[in-house]
């Protein structure tokens, strides 16, 4: 019996090392101010998605389309050419959305999807990931990058679409994949706006994982499945030298509850490393999937924070 204690000890070390352990440092000094102009840019755009256009989805066809049109403008005004990807669902046209930084045939993808659950304005989510990744394309937008970087805004990720053959982001992924695309590193941008320094606010699927990340729900979250491990510690490590907030990564079995619950999980399934960076909303934000999940309710300090210090993990990807 002792042997096997020994033996099983040294599988959850293992396991630690292998899953939890990240490299680096996540922050833990005195809350910094982040540039104003990315709090105000971050504000501006969920108010749009979420406050003036508000529940979008198939369900909804006119607010879906205004979401599409209002997204593409803002990429027409960064300087991209948008491309749509449109396929159809019970009739309705839907589509993924995206424009690119060309480079080298190693491409790096970074999205996020901008429809809502149905009678949701979805603030959060998802559009706290829709915001950022507009930011991100900004500053992206007259940067040269030695690998091929797109930003792609998708469709359906919510039910009834999540996990189906509906989702946005499997039609999208699968064409990657039929056409031999190159993809080296995708990164879901997935619930980003909530953040709570009061004891008790976070929530884990599992025991171990409150353990080992505590029950704060202060920081952001690096998720990846164990073929994306190497993703999940680069980029934790490249944040945590940049950030100004506290971060976590994990990399474990994707059947764990909420490891794939985003865009992420259909790049997995056409053999793509991915990884989602999210806030961890199911087990944090009051509001997740309810009406109430309003652009009010959002932490954009804190919010912007994890925007500026994506700035560099995205530039380390497409710069490596």
């Amino acid at each position: 019996m002792a042997g096997l204690g020994i033996v099983l000890l040294l599988l959850l070390v293992g396991l630690w090392w292998f899953m939890i352990r990240m490299p680096g440092a996540s922050y833990s000094g005195e809350p910094s101010a982040p540039e104003t102009r990315l709090v105000d840019e971050l504000r501006r755009d969920v108010e749009q998605i979420a406050g003036v256009i508000g529940d979008r989805n198939f369900y909804v066809p006119a607010q879906y389309r205004a979401a599409t049109e209002w997204i593409e403008a803002e990429l027409r005004k960064a300087g991209y050419e948008p491309k749509r990807q449109t396929f159809e669902v019970h009739g309705h046209p839907c589509s993924n959305i995206e424009v690119e930084r060309p480079g080298s045939d190693e491409i790096v993808v970074v999205g996020a999807h901008y429809d809502s659950i149905q009678d949701c304005p979805a603030a959060n989510d998802n559009g706290s990931g829709v915001a950022a990744t507009l930011a991100l394309a900004r500053r992206f937008a007259k940067r040269e990058t030695k690998r091929t970087l797109r930003f792609v805004l998708f469709a359906n990720e919510e039910p009834p679409s999540f996990q189906t053959d509906d989702m946005g982001s499997l039609h999208y992924a699968r064409r990657c994949k039929e056409r031999d695309e190159k993809i080296v590193a995708m990164i879901s941008l997935e619930t980003l706006g909530y953040f709570s320094d009061e004891e008790g606010s976070q929530q884990f699927p599992a025991k171990p994982l409150k353990a080992a990340y505590g029950d704060v729900g202060n920081f952001v979250a690096f998720v990846g499945n164990v073929g994306s491990v190497s993703l999940v510690r680069r980029t934790v490590k490249t944040f945590r030298k940049h950030a100004k907030i506290p971060s976590h990564g994990l990399a474990t079995f994707a059947a764990v509850p909420g490891v794939g619950w985003s865009d992420h999980w259909s790049f997995w399934q056409v053999g793509y490393n991915a990884i989602m960076v999210t806030d961890t909303a199911p087990y944090r934000y009051p509001h997740y999937h309810e009406r109430s999940d309003t652009p009010d309710k959002l932490k954009y300090e804190q919010f912007a924070l994890v925007v500026e210090a994506l700035v560099p993990v995205v530039d380390d990807l497409v710069n490596r």
